[in-house]
């Protein structure tokens, strides 16, 4: 081969066995959409663009593409596979007849049909019905001993492991775990015959959990190894997959519970960013949230840790809150980064809660990292931080599709225990099984229906339209109670909301109430201080009271109206501006006092008028004074309007992220055409070679020969072989349909691309007619 792209390839794949032709010879067989299906299924094999369907068979032949391709296998495929091995298919062909006597009554011979077709279409499995052949190299990707598929099933199931398990002593736990951490047969003396029972190997032996296989030889069972890994245990024997049990909902139902998981998340993501935005959390010199700082959080916002976990995750992954220097810097600034709100909240808060549950979830589909890691032991035995590198996990965006994607097979409303989820997916993905573990499993459900998309087990409409690329935002908002336009006010001055606000009356009673508990039906409590802060932020008392009175179902009580009208009464008298502040007041008696009080000193107040006094303090630094010496003034700007002083919390800037955790670009449909049309031409250049054809050495005759030769073709309008060597030095052999010749440069058509394209001659090594 003399492509440089690909200079060494598999024997198998260029030269023919005794059992027949090579695999080359049998993807040059196939139709252009076979080999368009194949490199759809492979991406690999068309980085970069193959020249030939020689080079195409090496690649499909060596061992790294082999194991990506054999990561998407099942059990069934894995078994087929074997049974080929165990038959030397990949020395010599094998029939359909005896793979189907090998199979027996295990699975249908139309499912062996159906499975050996799909690992064609992966060039795992070549030939036809008579001349079954394997890539030898798929051997090695088999997750289980090659024999295991035709020894008796064994007689231990995981339950029987488990309990067997609990019952051995120190020495033999490590005996088994070393086989688990390490390959699965084991060399002893006390594998012999006649070594006394009381051996750890003999009882372990004894108890079925080692396999003997001769006098100095001992094996670890395929499923008592997935147990002391924690994985799901089933039999790599059985080519059926194993069964899920679970309980049918009604979609109603799963959506309404999905529905208030969504209002729980997204009103606690509120409660973070309020914390962090009054106080950012000092970022960890390796850029996470250290210990101290989310006990912290927690025990302000009254969110679990572990939950808080999660949540902080969602908020990064979202863009919603970010390390980096904050505006305004909290008060002991030392310079180092602060996790703080981004920019981009005060957008994300304004939305609607359909839209703002939407950005966290697909952030968390997408997210290359593990929350539930946070809390566990690295390997210095220190606590893994939130937001820390060690919880990158660039496999969890996959994971997590194929378990939902899983739950979403079995049905609208189907539950299933995330065990029997395991199991399943440990059948499906036996290679996958050290990441899709129980445990794994059931911490990746349990983040889901935080966030919703799981509800009781089952997948939500919500769930099922965003892994699917379907409208989750829209089915999360029908899934959502209608938002309610009142209240009951209650004697004891709290206010029972029955079901989520619309958006202007949950403003309101946010700013005149105080929230004691959340849920489908919250409970605010108002007292004097909401209510001067409602005034504070501009409401009149006449304002406060039509708003009780008209959304209100409950007859309001009288202690909330005199409440209302007594803040109101002293709310205001006394003015605070911007000076830079000044004070004023109509009643002089009132200024008189604050000028006597100690604040007066403390905000070095000096009176310029009876009425008048001016302040060097911020004006908020003057508000916050005055009100916590016992007076309440009210902030006004230049027009003598009250003026909103409260605060909007610190923000960091951030840039845009760059789509760095985006899956990688597809192929296509006419970029797999045009490289299968690069292989057609390869391979027909590469039949040309050699007849009659003008090899270009550089010298005066060759030089003239190949021009005489391309511009005969160009006028007889015919087809060349020509070899080429491009800029990068890469050789090819192309077939072309010259145009012109002239001025060093040649101009032909290039089926492979569609399009001319111009040659230097100088580059052109050789030049045959094509026939």
């Amino acid at each position: 081969m003399t492509d440089t792209d690909d200079t060494v390839t598999t024997p198998g794949a260029a030269t023919s066995s005794a059992g027949g032709a090579s695999l080359a010879d049998w993807l040059a067989a196939r139709s252009d959409a076979h080999l368009i299906a194949l490199l759809r299924a492979r991406p690999d094999l068309a980085v970069p663009p193959p020249a030939t369907i020689v080079v195409l068979a090496g690649r499909a032949e060596q061992r790294a593409s082999v194991a990506r391709a054999a990561d998407n296998l099942t059990s069934l495929e894995f078994g087929i596979l074997e049974l080929l091995a165990l038959d030397k298919a990949d020395e010599m062909p094998v029939s359909r007849a005896a793979l189907l006597g090998a199979v027996g009554t295990r699975v249908t011979k139309k499912t062996v049909d159906a499975t050996l077709d799909t690992l064609r279409s992966l060039a795992l499995v070549w030939g036809d019905a008579d001349n079954l052949r394997i890539v030898p190299a798929v051997v090695a990707t088999i997750p289980w001993r090659v024999g295991r598929i035709a020894e008796p099933t064994e007689t231990l199931d995981e339950a029987g492991i488990t309990a067997a398990l609990a019952q051995l002593v120190t020495v033999e736990r490590d005996i088994l775990e070393t086989l688990a951490r390490s390959t699965s047969v084991g060399r002893t003396r006390d594998a012999a015959p006649g070594t006394p029972a009381d051996r750890p190997v003999q009882r372990l032996l004894a108890a079925g959990l080692l396999r003997w296989v001769d006098e100095e030889t001992v094996e670890l069972p395929f499923q008592v190894r997935q147990v002391l890994r924690g994985e799901a245990a089933f039999d790599p024997t059985s080519l059926t997959p194993p069964a899920v049990t679970g309980r049918k909902y009604k979609p109603a139902d799963i959506n309404a519970a999905a529905a208030g998981e969504a209002l729980e998340l997204v009103r606690h993501c509120e409660d973070v960013v309020k914390v962090l935005g009054e106080a950012p959390a000092p970022a960890l010199r390796a850029g996470g949230l250290g210990v101290r700082e989310l006990r912290r959080i927690a025990k302000v916002s009254g969110i679990d840790e572990n939950r808080l976990s999660l949540l902080v995750e969602l908020l990064s992954a979202a863009g919603l809150i970010a390390s980096g220097a904050p505006d305004p810097a909290p008060p002991s600034d030392s310079g180092d980064s602060y996790w703080a709100p981004t920019a981009a909240v005060d957008n994300w808060l304004n939305a609607p809660i359909a839209r703002r549950w939407h950005a966290l979830a697909a952030g968390w589909l997408e997210l290359p990292r593990m929350a539930w890691f946070i809390g566990m032991r690295d390997s210095n035995d220190k606590p893994v931080a939130a937001l820390s590198e060690e919880v990158r996990a660039p496999s969890a965006p996959r994971d997590r599709r194929t378990i939902l994607g899983l739950l979403a097979e079995l049905g609208s409303g189907q539950s299933a225990a995330p065990a029997e989820l395991s199991r399943l997916l440990a059948w499906r993905r036996p290679r996958w099984g050290a990441r899709l573990r129980v445990h794994a499993v059931e911490r990746t459900l349990d983040e889901a229906a935080t966030l919703g998309l799981v509800a009781r087990g089952a997948l939500s409409s919500a769930g099922r339209a965003l892994i699917h690329g379907g409208d989750a935002e829209a089915e999360m908002h029908a899934s959502l109670p209608e938002p309610v336009d009142h209240v009951l006010v209650q004697a004891d001055l709290t206010v029972v909301a029955p079901g989520p606000l619309t958006p202007d009356l949950l403003e309101q009673i946010a700013l005149v109430a105080d929230i004691e508990s959340a849920g489908a039906a919250s409970m605010y409590r108002i007292s004097e201080d909401s209510v001067r802060r409602a005034l504070d932020a501009g409401m009149t008392a006449a304002e406060l009271h039509s708003l009780f009175t008209t959304r209100s179902r409950t007859p309001v009580p009288q202690s909330l109206s005199y409440l209302i009208d007594d803040v109101a009464r002293r709310h205001g008298r006394l003015r605070a501006g911007v000076a830079s502040s000044f004070v004023r007041c109509e009643d002089p008696a009132l200024l008189a006092e604050v000028l006597a009080s100690p604040v007066a000193t403390t905000l070095a107040l000096r009176a310029l008028a009876p009425t008048v006094a001016v302040s060097q303090a911020p004006l908020r630094e003057v508000l916050n004074e005055l009100r916590a010496a016992g007076f309440a003034p009210a902030g006004e700007d230049s027009s003598g309007a009250l003026v909103d002083l409260r605060p909007r919390g610190a923000r960091v800037l951030t840039r845009r992220k760059a789509p760095g955790t985006r899956a990688p670009a597809v192929a296509t449909e006419a970029q797999l055409d045009a490289v299968v049309r690069t292989l057609r031409a390869g391979d027909l250049a590469a039949s040309a070679q050699g007849r009659g054809s003008i090899r270009a050495d550089g010298s005066r005759a060759s030089s003239a020969a190949t021009v005489a030769l391309l511009s005969t073709a160009a006028r007889e309008k015919s087809s060349v072989s020509i070899g080429y060597v491009d800029a990068q030095g890469v050789a090819t052999h192309r077939i072309v349909d010259p145009v012109s010749v002239g001025g060093g440069q040649l101009d032909a058509f290039d089926p492979a691309s569609g399009s001319v394209r111009r040659f230097t001659l100088h580059r052109i090594t050789s030049v045959a007619r094509v026939d």
